[in-house]
This record gives C-alpha cells, sequence and structure tokens, in this order.
C-alpha cells in the first residue's frame, strides 16, 4: 500500500513502524502517517523558505551595486593623447576639482587615447563614453575637430557638450555649447609679434604644427601669419610684411617631440639662411627637450642678438628651462591645469540650465628669457 502526503511526496508502507502495517491496529497507523507527513510538509516548507532567502539575497546585492555604480554621475573629458603632459596638466586640475568636491553626486572622469595622434581612437572614446548611462556632460578636446563633429552628429547625444582647449570649426560650432580655454588666435599672434619685434624687417620663416585637423593649431597659425604680415587671413606669407615662408612648411608633426626636432633639423639643413621658426605647440620643447638643446645650443649666441628667433607655444616641463637658457626667444603659455579645474563646473551649470558664456577663454602667459621666474600665473 502507498499513502500520499499533501506535497506531493509517497508514504511507502516500509517506512512506517512496523506495527503501523496491522490492519487491526488503525489507531497507530493513523498517528505515525501523521508524524510524517507533518515532517514531510515541514521539511518542505523550510526548503522553499530556504530558497526565498537566497532569492531575497540576490535581488538586495544586485540592488546594492546597482546603487554603487551610480553613485556618481560623471562628468567626462576627452583629451586628444593621454602622453601629452598638457593635457596631464588638465587631468591634474580634474582631480583637484573631485578632491574639492568630494561630496558632490557628481565627479570628474578623464579620459583619452593612449597615442595624441591616434584621432580615431579619440573619436571612439567619445562614441563609447556618450553611449554610457552614468555619463551626463562631456568636455572634448578635438584632435581632429571634422572627425569628431562626424561623431555627434551620428550619435545625436541629450546631454550638454562642450569643447576643452580645441574647439570645433566655425561651420560645426553648434554641436556643442560653449567652448573653455585658450584664445588660440591671440596665442599665436602673440608668438608672430615676438618674433615680429625681434626681426622688424622680416625674413624667411617656418611654422611647426601639430595634427593637421586640430581647429586650435590651424586658429594660432592664422594668428601668426596676421602678426608678422599686418594683414589677416593669408593661408601663406610669400613676402608680405617682409616675411616669406619656406618651401616644405608648414610642417605637421602630429604633437611628437621628436619628430619636431628632426623637422627643424631637416628645415634648417635646406634653409640655412632661415631667420625664424613659429613653433605652434610646445611638443618639441616639452617632448624632446635634450634633443631640442643639441640642436639649438648652437645658435644661442644668434638667438641672444635676434639675428635667429624662435617663437613657441606653451610653458609646459622643460620650456621655461630653455627660456632661462636662451635657446627659445619667447613663449606664450596656456593655462591648461585651470581648464581641468573649471570644466566640472562649466558642465554642471549647463546641465542645470544655466547662462553659460561662449567662449570662455583661460588666459596667456607670456615667459622670455629676463621674465622666466615670474611670467607663469601662480
Amino acid at each position: 500500500m502507498q499513502m500520499n502526503a499533501p506535497n506531493g511526496l509517497a508514504v511507502r508502507p516500509e517506512t512506517l513502524p512496523k506495527e503501523a502495517t496491522k490492519t487491526s491496529d488503525s489507531n497507530i497507523v493513523s498517528n505515525s502517517c501523521r508524524q510524517i507527513v507533518t515532517r514531510l510538509l515541514w521539511e518542505d516548507c523550510q526548503m522553499k523558505k530556504t530558497m526565498m532567502l537566497a532569492t531575497a539575497a540576490v535581488v538586495l546585492a544586485f540592488g546594492a551595486g546597482a546603487g554603487v555604480a551610480q553613485e556618481k554621475k560623471q562628468l567626462v573629458i576627452v583629451v586628444k593623447g593621454l602622453d601629452n603632459p598638457f593635457f596631464e596638466a588638465i587631468n591634474q586640475g580634474c582631480q583637484k576639482w573631485n578632491a574639492e568636491n568630494a561630496d558632490s553626486e557628481y565627479e570628474c572622469f578623464y579620459t583619452g587615447p593612449a597615442s595624441t595622434s591616434d584621432e580615431a581612437g579619440e573619436a571612439q572614446i567619445v562614441q563609447d563614453m556618450l553611449g554610457k548611462p552614468t555619463t551626463v556632460a562631456m568636455a572634448i578636446s578635438p584632435s581632429n575637430a571634422k572627425l569628431i563633429a562626424q561623431t555627434l552628429k551620428t550619435a545625436a547625444p541629450t546631454i550638454p557638450i562642450m569643447t576643452l582647449d580645441a574647439d570645433l570649426t566655425v561651420e560645426d560650432a553648434a554641436l556643442r555649447k560653449t567652448y573653455l580655454g585658450t584664445d588660440n588666435y591671440l596665442m599665436g599672434k602673440k608668438i608672430g609679434e615676438y618674433v615680429k619685434a625681434a626681426k622688424p624687417d622680416g625674413g624667411t620663416v617656418c611654422t611647426i604644427q601639430g595634427n593637421p585637423g586640430a581647429d586650435n593649431i590651424l586658429r594660432r597659425a592664422q594668428g601668426f601669419r596676421d602678426a608678422l604680415s599686418g594683414q589677416e587671413g593669408l593661408a601663406a606669407l610669400a613676402g608680405e610684411g617682409g616675411w616669406t615662408e619656406v618651401a616644405g612648411c608648414p610642417v605637421f608633426t602630429n604633437d611628437d617631440g621628436a619628430k619636431g626636432v628632426q623637422a627643424m633639423t631637416d628645415i634648417l639643413a635646406a634653409n640655412p639662411d632661415l631667420d625664424a621658426f613659429g613653433i605652434m605647440g610646445g611638443w618639441p620643447l616639452f617632448g624632446a627637450p635634450q634633443p631640442y638643446r643639441d640642436l639649438f645650443t648652437p645658435y644661442a649666441e644668434r638667438i641672444a642678438s635676434n639675428d635667429f628667433v624662435i617663437g613657441a607655444a606653451d610653458t609646459i616641463g622643460a620650456e621655461v628651462d630653455l627660456a632661462r637658457e636662451g635657446l627659445v626667444t619667447a613663449l606664450v603659455g596656456q593655462r591648461p591645469f585651470e581648464m581641468g579645474y573649471l570644466a566640472p563646473g562649466t558642465m554642471i551649470d549647463l546641465i542645470e540650465g544655466k547662462e553659460v558664456a561662449d567662449p570662455v577663454f583661460t588666459g596667456l602667459d607670456e615667459c622670455t628669457k629676463d621674465t622666466v621666474d615670474t611670467c607663469i600665473q601662480k
């Protein structure tokens, strides 16, 4: 004979006490069955209870994990490359903001491709970060302005986008809310003014530039030419204002210091009577300071007498030391730390719908051999 417990489990007679198998002793059988059924029901209940508790624990753990992931909303800064000390200064400004705003619901998140020359890598990072739910605003330093503009058009982000250090082209400016950084045209113009003041009668010149698609560098080069020529908008100098750009210039070095020094070496070999260099980014000086010294130490006397002139951008790393050594006529520097420090607050203002000026300029520092100890904003 087989009996069924309420939970569906079968109870076989052989599992009952021996005397319960006797049909004449129905009370014993009944009591024994009740004990077994009660035990089985209790075990089934305990098993279900354990499963429910385990399920609840998983749900709670998942919920807690999601809470941690969403604890901070990210104000993302995407730079041209992590291999450039200029951008590391932006990162330091970003991290200072984080330290001063530890209790904020926001955090400044700094990222970029490993190499400044990786334009496609930067565009991919922009696309990836726009796809993250934690990204609530973004500041981009476009290595290739057109490529980043196309990336933004394709992604069609609904969060505030701004540019930092380098801007989009005028035609694509509507894709971002504001630009925060250097007045790059003014920076290039000031470099040109130093070169022109040193050699007012003009001469031959070559500009060293970075990425061909970098809007900030192109604006500096235009300001430089405008200062030398006294005219606006010339694509190249062919005697205007007494200045002529030599063949092979400008040279684009993809922000690589060693390539910059090699390019200047080659230009000097081909043009031994060259009068001036206009370096639109400090890459050869801060990226390859010793090769730069080796190249220009023989020119020290000519630089001191303004017979040979070098105007360069930035005041990073070894650049100020090189100015102190008399191996560059003038430096016109930016304020990258300030850019990184101000960017998170600007993005929050955009998120909150506050009015933000466009552009927001961060100022310039101008250094010569005589002012190196006091020229940089503290």
